[in-house]
């Protein structure tokens, strides 16, 4: 039986290192009936939007997806792609694993951490308003009346939002995935001393989901000396569960603990679908030009392989990729000491050596 998966290769390097991963998960010998759908940037400019209802329409029927990095403009543009499929969608937990593999260029050894981050809500739940229009003019009225003028009348304003029930259930997934996958910590992460009826409730909310947990250790951290302390001891951490934008912010420090973004996968879960992508963006000047490393979205089709429950599969693929890193010949030039190495392949060359590795 094969299994049916909404494949979208994004945009700017997206399509490149999306190929490279159908290709080694076909190697595997699972059997896939992929889905193509398109999103992005150049959607936008054929159909007037980034991400049209077809692609929404296949995840929905197929329950799974794998998805390239798609571009998201800053500071002007339309919104996030990324945000808009995990809220219409509502995949709450974002999964970002970092595990240093052998050969990777990093100083750090034996790192093994699992950031669960909540998606949904936060300051990326999208409630902004912009400067100068009669809704922010409005709030920073009806604010001020409140606070003493504490808002100046020029201000961009974006609401923090989190939600008691957001958050339970983000809390209860991490207590969960370290309990199936028997990791030994959980550790939640606020700035709960600042903001105490956001991030406060995070951190409340979090102590009442950790009793049910007995056998699994709970530690509380805050944000910045959480940052410190993953560059000093990152060994002593496990599984760390955040708000969104902390969430983000810090599974990039610890895609740098492991060797870079390039082997960074990810995942998005909801309670029936599943969207799994690498962690770092869709890299446009370097588009078509077979030098980005494709290993963080091979990553990525592991943990589908495990969702999917094809283990034997993932732990073959997962043993294949890292023996490619170890033998530090076919790795793309961010793998390698010097990145001017002229030894570094492309991307579609990190794939063949992945596929003869499995054979």
């Amino acid at each position: 039986m094969a299994y049916k998966v909404t494949l979208i290769p994004g945009d700017g390097v997206g399509p490149e290192i999306t190929e490279a991963t159908r290709r080694v998960l076909e190697a595997t010998d699972v059997k896939f009936e992929w889905e193509m759908a398109y999103a992005g940037a150049e959607v936008m400019a054929k159909e007037g939007t980034p991400l049209p209802d077809s692609v929404l329409a296949s995840i929905k029927k197929n329950k799974v997806a794998l998805k390239g990095p798609i571009t998201t403009p800053i500071g002007t543009g339309f919104r996030s792609v990324n945000v808009a499929l995990r809220k219409s969608l509502d995949l709450y937990a974002c999964l970002r694993p970092c595990k240093t593999y052998p050969g990777a260029p990093t100083p750090y050894k034996d790192v093994d951490i699992v950031i669960v981050r909540e998606n949904t809500e936060d300051l990326y739940a999208g409630v902004e308003y912009e400067k100068g229009t009669p809704e922010a003019i409005d709030l920073i009225a009806f604010i001020n009346k409140q606070k003493n003028n504490v808002i100046k009348g020029d201000a961009g304003i974006s609401i923090k939002m989190i939600t008691e029930f957001g958050t339970r259930r983000i809390v209860k997934y991490a207590f969960e995935y370290a309990k199936q996958y028997r990791r030994r910590k959980v550790t939640v992460v606020t700035k709960a001393n600042i903001m105490k009826f956001s991030d406060g409730l995070f951190l409340n909310t979090a102590r009442e989901v950790a009793k049910n947990y007995k056998d699994i250790e709970f530690q509380e951290a805050l944000v910045d000396n959480l940052c410190m302390q993953l560059v000093r001891r990152p060994q002593e951490y496990d599984v760390i569960v955040l708000p969104n934008l902390y969430g983000d912010i810090v599974s990039d420090l610890c895609a740098g603990l492991v060797g870079g973004l390039g082997v960074a996968p990810g995942a998005n879960i909801g309670e029936e679908i599943a969207l799994f992508e690498p962690t770092h963006g869709s890299a446009p000047k370097y588009t078509g030009q077979n030098k980005v490393n494709p290993m963080a979205m091979m990553l990525s089709g592991v943990l589908m392989l495990r969702y999917i429950g094809e283990v034997k599969a993932a732990d073959k693929l997962e043993k294949s990729i890292a023996d490619v890193i170890k033998e530090g010949k076919s790795v793309t030039y961010d793998m390698k000491e010097r990145r001017d190495d002229p030894k570094a392949v492309g991307t579609a060359q990190v794939a063949d050596a992945v596929i003869k590795k499995l054979k």
